[in-house]
């Protein structure tokens, strides 16, 4: 159950529990209960609920179906592991496109457990929360959503973020240089709230890539979770035989 006196959010505690649940003793296309029925069995309030389904539907855990309710999702089972640095604006560059990126929104809040595990720091850890618009020649390419530990960016602002790429933030600003990051990818279908930024229809083909990116110190610097569209986005691997 929730521990109400814990220093750790409501919608932390609640994120983690049903993760348990979800992992444990779920299947993908299972129901999730109501909202209700989550307020009313966990004492929290809607608001609470919702924005615990909110960090879950981020997190690749569970998919909402317009008027019929909320689904656990396979996708997180479906993870392949990669090792790969990977730029989008060094990659659009490549390809001739010009990269432009859209900050929707930046805020600070805390770290829930699973999130907590992914950046290698304790829960409840000061987090940034960083969601990004990746567009090329104008057309909406990529959704991301970047949490960022705040220790290792203390001070790091919506103007800066603004005024230079990401990596090259981190290394000229916070002296914190990208040694190599692990990237998971699999393929989904785009999500109500995703189709309207990418500009695709619900339910179009995307790819989906998880990214946690190390500093020179072997410390995590960053969790991002991506969707791209399929129709317009080629990820390419090589890979060598040792």
């Amino acid at each position: 159950m929730l521990d109400k006196q814990s220093p750790t959010p409501l919608y932390n505690q609640l994120v983690d529990l049903l993760i348990r649940t979800i992992q444990t003793s779920m299947k993908p296309d299972d129901p999730l209960p109501s909202e209700r029925e989550i307020c009313e069995k966990y004492g929290v309030s809607r608001t609470t609920v919702r924005a615990a389904l909110r960090e879950l539907e981020d997190l690749g855990y569970i998919y909402r179906r317009h008027g019929k309710g909320t689904y656990v999702s396979a996708l997180w089972k479906e993870m392949k592991n990669l090792s790969e640095f990977y730029s989008f604006t060094e990659h659009m560059k490549q390809l001739g496109m010009k990269p432009e990126t859209r900050i929707l929104s930046f805020e600070t809040g805390v770290a829930n457990r699973s999130t907590a595990e992914r950046l290698q720091v304790a829960e409840g850890s000061a987090v940034y929360r960083l969601r990004r618009l990746r567009l090329a020649d104008g057309m909406p390419m990529m959704l991301e959503l970047t949490f960022i530990p705040v220790h290792l960016f203390p001070g790091l602002t919506l103007e800066m973020l603004q005024s230079m790429p990401l990596y090259d933030l981190y290394a000229k600003r916070f002296n914190q240089e990208i040694r190599y990051a692990d990237e998971e990818f699999y393929a989904s279908l785009v999500q109500d709230k995703e189709a309207e930024l990418l500009g695709v229809p619900v339910g179009s083909a995307c790819l989906r890539l998880v990214r946690t990116t190390y500093n020179q110190d072997n410390r995590v610097i960053e969790f991002t979770l991506s969707a791209a569209r399929a129709d317009q986005f080629v990820y390419k691997i090589r890979h060598r035989r040792k």
